[in-house]
């Protein structure tokens, strides 16, 4: 299994998520909830990633267009 990439990760408001974060070269999402786990989501790309970021409700978003849609590993 490749190692996890280390992204700067962005505080973000929402009861759920603590923070995200994203690398656009290599579509990588990694999400922090505040249970303390850090999900990576793949092949996500640039316009998800901006979309969640400015979306009213993230957790919203999130559950809407990512959870379920990329595959995904805990870190």
């Amino acid at each position: 299994m490749e190692k996890p990439t280390y992204l700067e990760r962005h505080k973000v408001n929402s009861s759920n998520i603590v923070s995200i974060g994203h690398d656009t070269k290599k579509k990588i999402l990694q999400v922090e909830f505040k249970n303390g786990n850090v999900y990576e989501y793949r092949n996500v790309p640039e316009d998800v990633y901006l979309d969640l970021m400015g979306a009213e409700s993230v957790g919203s978003y999130f559950n809407a267009n990512i959870r379920m849609d990329y595959p995904y590993s805990k870190l």
